[in-house]
């Protein structure tokens, strides 16, 4: 009799851990599918996960401060530049993005 309440024991607590975990996963799924509508599309989406999310952190750029020299690549992927060689007595807009 011992064995079997055991054995019942066990099998109620992998179904709930199955449960619990098949939770988690559709939890991520639709929060990933969430995502991705917003960005656009799943590879967007993966891509800001994997590359950009890790390599975020909080800038010490204030109001009125120069920019920062940074090295550019032009959407051809050709050719590269440095924001110090454009910014002069004219404005300078950055976008970053495809809005096609």
């Amino acid at each position: 009799m011992r064995h079997s309440l055991r054995a019942e024991y066990t099998v109620a607590v992998r179904k709930w851990i199955s449960r619990v975990a098949l939770a988690i996963v559709a939890l991520v799924g639709l929060a990933f599918a969430g995502l991705s509508y917003r960005m656009g599309s799943a590879r967007d989406a993966y891509g800001m996960l994997r590359y950009a999310l890790p390599r975020m952190s909080q800038g010490e750029v204030k109001v009125g401060d120069k920019a920062p020299d940074v090295e550019l690549i032009s959407t051809d992927g050709a050719s590269r530049l440095h924001l110090r060689d454009k910014i002069g007595p004219r404005p300078l807009v950055l976008i970053f993005g495809s809005y096609t």
